[in-house]
């Protein structure tokens, strides 16, 4: 960019290119009056690409020389101060000398070199990243580079040309959240089991056609008022008062029966659960990140809140089991030794394989052929005998898949190990262990079958849970 103080500048730069020209007095001047003329039209350029020397094609980086008659014709110092020509710029044109030194937004403190230099860094280490920006910015603090940015290209852009954003929820999130797509009409014919089948069982009797209910809710809540005798106490009698309270306390008890029957029939059809196909893969939906089981105990808050407001809550606790997921794959990523995302797709196709390999190797170890007992003397492969001895061996069930299931993340690896082997669900797992601690800080001790008696699943399994805890100092045993 052209220098604002340029009239001033161009004997001075000159002597130091040694510039080899030859120049008049008036030859000079000439060059001075011209330079003046064209401040004003190079004096807004703003240099956004790194420019070349027309002569040696090189890199050119500030200063370096710019000729102001020629379009496009830049030169490095070293040619300019040679005097090269190059096809119709000579070297006695009027030029200018290209600095970005100066500051581009008033009262920073930062020249435009800079900035250009803060913006390349800025789109290379991501925003937040001030650490390793300022490493890369000499003589400028995280602290330096964060406020730099935020207050003049955030909170107060000067720049002409920066966009104003204001803060929407677009702007934010990239475009309005939606926790998902829907009809507002469904468009789908509801079901019309018949009566006593499995699917209107699980309807709860919803009849579409009548928009009832085969059997309703408290269905029996109408005998209350059915041997109701109105006439049963005389205005004369002493206890009429009490009888009429006693009628109206009835009555008030059967309306508030309907009411509830009226509750939840509304909350039946205002969460589309008339649609059993849609609300099963509803609850698929989720089987991954919030796991069926949590999601059915959440269906109980449909009746604290509209059917929209429960989706958002289910979409919200499904948004952090999909984060919980991708966490989880990271941490196992970096258990494993991988430090970058490029390495991961290998290390994807190197498990998998490994998991072939191991699975044939355990089919190859079943077979009986194959067995290191067939090799011993006096053995004979095809006879019968030795078969039924492989045969009665109990084979050993393979490690239950806990990833997911509900008390996963409350579990440490060594306690994730023992419910996968011993094939525990997490969930359970973690009363089993509040149980038998809490029967331990009652007696200070506990004993093999007092867990047993507690616990009442299979004996291994209570074994292996009772030697863990004792090992890790959850319990304590008996002395005696």
């Amino acid at each position: 960019m052209a220098n604002p103080n340029l009239t001033d500048m161009t004997e001075e730069d000159a002597a130091d290119l040694q510039f080899p020209k030859d120049c008049s007095s008036s030859r000079t001047e000439k060059i001075e009056h011209d330079v003046e003329l064209d401040v004003s039209v190079v004096k807004d350029e703003i240099i956004t690409s790194d420019p070349t020397c027309r002569v040696c094609k090189s890199a050119l980086t500030e200063p370096y020389i710019r000729c102001a008659v020629c379009n496009n014709t830049d030169l490095c110092p070293f040619c300019f101060s040679s005097g090269s020509e190059i096809g119709d710029h000579k070297n006695n044109h009027d030029y200018i000398i290209i600095k970005n030194e100066f500051p581009l937004i008033h009262g920073s403190g930062w020249t435009a070199k800079q900035e250009l230099e803060f913006l390349d860094i800025l789109q290379e280490c991501g925003f937040g990243n001030w650490e390793d920006i300022s490493k890369r910015i000499q003589e400028k603090s995280p602290e330096e580079c964060k406020n730099h940015y935020l207050q003049y290209y955030i909170d107060n852009p000067s720049l002409p040309g920066l966009p104003r954003i204001k803060e929407t929820e677009a702007s934010l999130f990239g475009c309005e959240p939606i926790p998902y797509l829907f009809k507002l009409h469904d468009l789908e014919e509801p079901p019309r089991f018949a009566t006593n089948t499995l699917n209107c069982k699980l309807l709860a009797g919803y009849n579409a056609t009548r928009s009832d209910f085969e059997v309703n809710f408290d269905n029996h809540a109408e005998l209350l008022v059915s041997d109701l005798n109105y006439d049963e106490f005389d205005a004369s009698d002493d206890h009429y008062e009490l009888g009429k309270a006693l009628h109206i306390a009835i009555v008030q008890s059967y309306n508030n029966r309907l009411k509830e029957r009226m509750r939840r029939r509304k909350i039946i059809r205002d969460h589309g659960l008339i649609a059993f196909r849609k609300t099963m893969s509803w609850i698929q939906r989720y089987e991954c990140t919030v796991t069926r089981t949590l999601a059915e105990r959440l269906l109980i808050f449909m009746q604290l809140m509209g059917g929209i407001e429960f989706d958002y809550f289910m979409e919200g606790l499904h948004r952090i089991g999909k984060l919980q997921n991708y966490l989880n794959k990271l941490f196992e990523f970096r258990n494993n030794g991988l430090k970058y995302f490029h390495s991961v797709v290998m290390f994807q196709k190197l498990s998998k394989l490994r998991q072939e390999n191991e699975r044939e190797r355990k089919q190859y170890l079943n077979n009986p052929e194959y067995s290191w007992k067939s090799i011993l003397p006096g053995c004979n492969i095809n006879s019968t005998s030795s078969m039924p001895n492989v045969i009665s061996q109990r084979k050993t069930a393979p490690p239950l898949i806990i990833k997911g299931l509900p008390g996963y993340e409350k579990l440490t690896q060594a306690e994730r190990e023992l419910c996968s082997v011993t094939r525990i669900v997490p969930a359970n797992y973690v009363d089993f262990k509040q149980l038998l601690i809490g029967e331990n800080k009652k007696n200070g001790y506990l004993r093999l079958a007092q867990a047993r008696v507690l616990l009442k699943i299979d004996v291994n399994k209570t074994r292996k849970i009772y030697d863990f805890l004792t090992e890790k100092g959850y319990i304590n045993k008996s002395h005696q």
